[in-house]
């Protein structure tokens, strides 16, 4: 009886150990940010980014413009920076859950994320006084919807 009881247990061990070493393995998404040296809020972003499980690459560069008509984002979606992640493009202040969704939704014809300007309130920018925002959808045409409100 005792080593069936010795299996039981260690079964039972070996079960709960599993799924936490399984989410410690899982890879990180890279994520290549592209932003200005003196800009705060950019490392302010990038730091709310890597605490929500991405690998953060920050390359601090003076042509912005140049990176943003590369990455096809429309000029009035720009913001203070732009990051690559998994072939979409994010500019500016995206929440990292908005971007994990895209992540995992793949929807059709999109290739970014932009939260246009710099709102108070979005990851970067905390403010006492947080403003309402919305995180819009582009596609390689241009053409832009409304992807999250917040």
């Amino acid at each position: 009886m005792l080593p069936r009881r010795r299996r039981l247990v260690f079964a039972l061990a070996t079960a709960m150990l599993l799924p936490a070493g399984a989410r410690a393995q899982a890879p990180r998404a890279e994520l290549i940010l592209y932003k200005d040296a003196a800009c705060g809020c950019c490392g302010k972003w990038a730091e709310h980014m890597a605490r929500n499980g991405f690998r953060v690459v920050s390359h601090d560069v003076v042509d912005l413009a140049r990176i943003k008509a590369s990455q096809r984002v429309p000029e009035a979606l720009g913001s203070c920076h732009t990051a690559i992640v998994a072939g979409y493009t994010i500019e500016g202040h995206v929440p990292a859950d908005a971007v994990r969704r895209l992540l995992s939704e793949k929807p059709a014809g999109i290739i970014g994320l932009a939260v246009p300007g710099m709102p108070q309130g979005s990851p970067g920018m905390e403010s006492p006084t947080p403003q309402r925002y919305q995180v819009i959808a582009f596609d390689a045409k241009g053409a832009q919807r409304v992807y999250d409100r917040r």
